[in-house]
């Protein structure tokens, strides 16, 4: 009797990549890793979408859309390439239009891509109609997600086998034409006899004709027992990865895989260890300069009280490693189940995933519920669809308070396209301001990637790679935005570690808002205030609203900072007068650094 086929996606080059280096892998390095993978047997790859889109033209200065074309051409028109799309967020920062939404199909199927595997965070059907309408227009196959984790201990209400057969009926009688059905476990928390009885639940409703799919990540420890149980529970698929970008925070490895099912009745992709371990050697002398973080190579018993997906973990212990609060990390893992409870109990994935980290981080930093991370806001007041259960009333009135915006049931879509700087004709103006070509490609890289990709476009972007055996996570590491002094100038500094480029420009030059920005001096009558206003994070200054001499009311902004992506106002502390604005547009700031004097 033949053993039972088991479709095996290689993510290694999309979610491996994401999960262990936050995207930050240049091409030329890893495509003969792609060639190996491809002599190895592998047929179905993850190749791009995720945060991966935007990586490449944040830190990598490379276009996206030439390297999947590139991985194309390597692995032939047969393979199965696959893509991650946010639903309604596609890969873009934030909901889009609908007319965005179809120029991401159009691009990505233009560019090699076979499935788009398309999920919604809060497990809102209605956040999948449109999309999935796109990808099936434009010849893709559609990959439809039911996104899973496990609660934090003492929570409950949602994320449990009933929760799960409700809004795989919901996308059933929603009428979306689908490919295949995919179990998304960013966070890998999901215990193995959940997804046993998700997985049978599943197939039982779906019948036995449908390509039913687990995913999932090592970060919790309990992923190739997962595996495991999805096999015997009846899915077709599962997804790995290959050394060294396996395990830890990423997919089970391939080898590991192979092992684990040694004497049952599953073929795991026809894949064959000779073959596979050739691959694995040549991808680890590919990423033999890379610094790979210590976190991504562990697997921690706190993610289940958080959860915090593989994929952003380690972008985010990066970006702390950068501010110089690491130290601090532990504490956000903590505070996260908190703010999952009160938030509404959307899946801990992209982009909530990341609402729900910025959120523990600002309730570190600055004291519980004293900032509202804007992502966090507007998901529990509607704005990005429907949590799956009402989020805290107290946590909403705050974030309508703090964020000056009402509660909303309005369709995402419907808001997205009412915003002029969500259309086409918006982001072509722009371009056209700036003297680009007006390509489809581009148009979509600037609305997909805001300021950072015109940056890129006008080949400003900074190369920001993480390699060199010198870069061992300490805390002495220097990468970051710098403002120095050289012969009495100023000069905004971005500095990648190993051998990553660095960008310099006058630093008054650095944004638009730079100009209207005072030098750091005391206003021309009487010097410093008397009243301090300092950092509470370590971050970047990203926008100044008062000037010297300017009136304030208490609460008042006075400026805005930037960290760990999440926008933090500085405001004052008292009615007065500002003295002195301390600080340029686009400064790196340490944590208790001045920033403001008033009286």
């Amino acid at each position: 009797m033949a053993k039972k086929y088991i479709d095996v996606m290689d993510t290694t080059f999309r979610d491996g990549f994401q999960s262990v280096f936050g995207g930050r892998v240049l091409m030329e390095d890893f495509f003969p890793a792609v060639e190996a993978a491809k002599e190895a047997g592998i047929t179905h790859f993850e190749f791009g979408g995720g945060a991966r889109f935007q990586s490449l033209f944040f830190y990598l200065q490379e276009n996206a859309f030439e390297m999947m074309d590139k991985f194309r051409e390597i692995v032939g028109p047969e393979a199965n390439l696959q893509v991650l799309s946010r639903g309604i967020n596609t890969v873009m920062l934030d909901t889009g239009s609908r007319e965005m939404i179809d120029l991401f199909a159009k691009m990505f199927a233009k560019h090699g891509t076979t499935t788009v595997r398309n999920f919604d965070a809060l497990n809102d059907v209605n956040n999948l109609e449109y999309s999935a309408q796109c990808i099936k227009k434009h010849g893709m196959n559609h990959e439809v997600v039911v996104t899973m984790m496990d609660l934090p201990p003492g929570c409950k209400g949602a994320h449990d086998v009933p929760f799960y057969e409700k809004t795989l009926r919901n996308i059933l009688d929603s009428g979306i034409e689908f490919d295949s059905v995919c179990f998304k476990d960013a966070s890998g928390t999901a215990n193995p006899h959940k997804v046993y009885e998700t997985i049978a639940m599943a197939r039982k409703l779906l019948g036995d004709s449908v390509h039913l799919r687990l995913h999932t990540h090592e970060t919790a420890g309990v992923s190739v027992a997962s595996y495991l149980a999805a096999l015997e529970a009846g899915a077709n698929g599962i997804d790995m990865a290959a050394s060294p970008v396996s395990g830890g925070t990423s997919q089970p490895d391939i080898l590991t895989m192979l092992h684990a099912t040694k004497g049952t009745n599953y073929n795991l992709g026809d894949l064959q260890l000779d073959k596979i371990l050739k691959y694995e050697e040549r991808l680890k002398e590919c990423l033999a300069d890379y610094m790979i973080p210590p976190e991504a190579t562990q697997v921690s018993p706190l993610i289940p009280f958080s959860p915090m997906p593989g994929g952003a973990l380690t972008a985010n212990t990066q970006m702390m490693r950068d501010n110089g609060d690491l130290d601090k990390f532990d504490e956000v893992i903590k505070a996260m189940k908190e703010v999952v409870e009160r938030g509404g109990y959307g899946t801990s994935v992209t982009p909530v995933s990341q609402f729900y980290w910025q959120q523990a981080y600002a309730n570190v930093m600055f004291g519980p519920w004293k900032q509202i991370a804007p992502g966090y806001g507007k998901m529990v007041l509607g704005y990005f669809g429907k949590t799956p259960v009402e989020p805290d009333r107290e946590i909403v009135e705050l974030a309508s308070q703090k964020l000056k915006l009402d509660p909303t049931t309005e369709n995402p879509l419907d808001i997205a396209d009412k915003d002029e700087n969500k259309s086409i004709a918006h982001w072509k103006k722009v371009l056209e301001d700036e003297g680009l070509e007006t390509t489809e490609e581009n148009i979509f890289i600037a609305a997909a990637c805001d300021q950072k990709g015109i940056a890129f476009l006008k080949g400003e972007s900074p190369l920001m790679v993480r390699k060199g055996k010198e870069n061992d996570c300490g805390e002495g590491n220097m990468a970051g935005n710098y403002t120095v002094v050289v012969d009495g100038k100023q000069y905004s500094v971005q500095v990648a570690e190993g051998s990553g480029d660095v960008q310099i420009a006058p630093a008054t030059n650095a944004a638009p808002a730079a100009a209207a920005a005072p030098a750091a001096a005391p206003a021309a009558t009487g010097g410093a205030g008397s009243i301090e206003i300092h950092s509470q994070t370590p971050g970047n200054v990203w926008k100044i609203l008062k000037n010297p001499g300017d009136t304030v009311a208490e609460g008042d902004v006075i400026m805005i900072l930037e960290a760990m992506k999440m926008e933090i106002d500085i405001a004052a502390p008292q009615a007065g007068t500002i003295k002195t604005i301390d600080v340029n547009v686009n400064d790196a700031v340490a944590d208790g650094q001045l920033l403001a004097t008033m009286e």
